[in-house]
């Protein structure tokens, strides 16, 4: 294999599974150690922060000599779980392609990312090139928020899966809580029992007609509509009763001009009476397509036009945080499925990009 494809299978062969998703998973500890040991033997400057314990981040810089503008190269280390997964951690290789958690979300941009930026340290750049190389994506960004305390740059990339496309836009993301209650009793006496979960059927309606009514309304040209969905349920303790309790925990996809008020007050509208709970919110993402930073990343790959992608990522913080930030990063497919693989070429191709644009921003 290449050098990025073996430098992206020894980290796919890292379990990094988020605690945050999976109680008792490893967590980033591990592959933060990896990969601050590779940056530092590569010569780099090398920072792990750790404001949470067990949940490191990796900051390292490869120094310009002064006077030139900095890129920051981001991508996360944890992955989802590995449930219904053969050998997540196996990193095998058929066809081009390398499988294994994490390989295509995203350890394999991780590695394109690490070799641009040991290389950037041979350039003789004027700018420096930083990369984090962050805790926490899949849950609550810990980790780029706390590099973000530390770190600041004129440019960014965000090295998620863009199938070697330059991507400007993403949805933002609310989740919530909806809780109906009831009166426990015994299940032969309806004159005293009532029942929570029959009362959360009537929200889950209303809620797929909120969803269908955000589909078919205001739409963004690269990322499309919100939208909603009902992701856990949970209520009652046996057959033989009346639940007291019933408790939905669901997902709003958010447009940009959203506002948490206005997603509150629709989701009250359709819960009735039961409790509503907001819970992590994140804002949506955009950057001009005339941007210079997205027409130095079109020129080094090579292509025209841009796209969105439908997930969120820590574009956003960085973006807020007055970053001009763009999204570029390999094909392959599975990101949180059983089967999950990476193109090993696009691995390549996503090297060769991040350090042209190290050069064109750099320079």
């Amino acid at each position: 294999m290449s050098e990025v494809a073996d430098l992206a299978a020894a980290l796919v062969r890292i379990d990094s599974i988020n605690p945050a998703l999976i109680p008792g998973a490893a967590g980033e500890s591990e592959i933060a150690d990896y990969v601050a040991g590779w940056l530092a033997r590569a010569g780099l400057d090398v920072e792990v922060v750790e404001p949470i314990p067990g949940r490191p981040s990796v900051i390292a810089v490869a120094r310009g000599a002064g006077g030139g503008r900095s890129l920051l190269l981001n991508a996360h280390l944890d992955t989802v779980g590995t449930e219904a997964m053969e050998s997540p951690f196996a990193a095998r290789v058929d066809e081009g392609r390398l499988y294994g958690r994490g390989s295509y979300d995203m350890k394999g941009a991780l590695a394109a990312a690490m070799l641009a930026v040991k290389d950037a340290a041979t350039m003789r750049l004027a700018g420096d090139v930083i990369l984090t190389a962050v805790a926490d994506e899949e849950v609550a960004s810990l980790g780029t928020e706390a590099v973000l305390e530390r770190v600041t740059a004129d440019a960014a990339i965000v090295c998620e899966p863009t199938e070697l496309q330059v991507a400007i836009a993403h949805r933002g993301f609310a989740g919530f809580e909806i809780e109906t209650h009831g009166v426990a009793a015994h299940g032969s006496r309806p004159d005293l029992g009532v029942d929570a979960i029959a009362k959360m059927g009537h929200v889950l309606v209303a809620l797929e007609e909120l969803d269908e009514r955000l589909q078919a309304g205001r739409r963004h040209p690269l990322v499309g509509a919100g939208s909603l969905h009902a992701s856990l349920i949970e209520g009652g303790q046996e057959f033989s009763s009346y639940p007291a309790r019933c408790l939905l925990t669901g997902e709003r996809r958010t447009l940009l001009g959203e506002t948490a008020a206005e997603i509150e007050a629709d989701l009250r509208a359709a819960a009735g009476d039961a409790e509503v709970r907001l819970l992590v919110s994140r804002e949506p993402f955009e950057v001009d397509e005339g941007q210079e930073l997205v027409r130095a990343i079109g020129a080094a790959a090579g292509t025209s036009g841009v796209i969105g992608v439908p997930f969120w990522t820590d574009a956003a913080l960085v973006a807020a945080v007055g970053i001009p930030t763009v999204l570029f990063g390999p094909a392959g497919e599975g990101a949180h499925a059983a089967v999950e693989w990476v193109d090993m070429g696009s691995l390549e191709r996503c090297r060769e990009v991040y350090v042209a644009v190290a050069a064109a921003v750099c320079r």
